[in-house]
């Protein structure tokens, strides 16, 4: 399983969610993002019309995630240093007990700054 992790701006667009997918190369199973995040119109319209399950995490479960890249200001907020690959990550987890994953693509941001995207992949016990 694929889980594309989004984070973005409260400003960002659908078409900045749709050009950060674009970024990754990648088709997702699913999408994940924070529970705060998943309450945005934008991120429950790309679900909708791509036809993917939303995966809602909260903070607590994404703080401490080791990721490949680093935001000193998303390190401040959410104690990780990239709420896209965190989200991918720890999304694509779930499932089998004892699962993990693995980042595919690491985080991608769109050209105006207003969302970021990456792609993890389950890897089965």
């Amino acid at each position: 399983m694929r889980v594309a992790g989004l984070g973005f701006r409260t400003s960002a667009s659908l078409a900045d969610l749709r050009a950060a997918l674009a970024l990754t190369g990648a088709r997702p199973d699913a999408l994940a993002s924070t529970s705060t995040k998943a309450l945005a119109p934008v991120l429950k319209q790309l679900a909708h019309e791509m036809g993917l399950p939303l995966l809602v995490l909260e903070e607590s479960e994404i703080a401490g995630e080791q990721t490949l890249t680093c935001s000193p200001r998303i390190k401040a907020r959410f104690g990780t240093g990239s709420l896209a690959e965190a989200c991918a990550l720890v999304a694509a987890r779930t499932g089998p007990p004892g699962a993990r994953s693995r980042l595919i693509t690491p985080r991608v941001v769109t050209a105006d700054g207003q969302a970021t995207a990456a792609i993890a992949e389950r890897l089965e016990p």
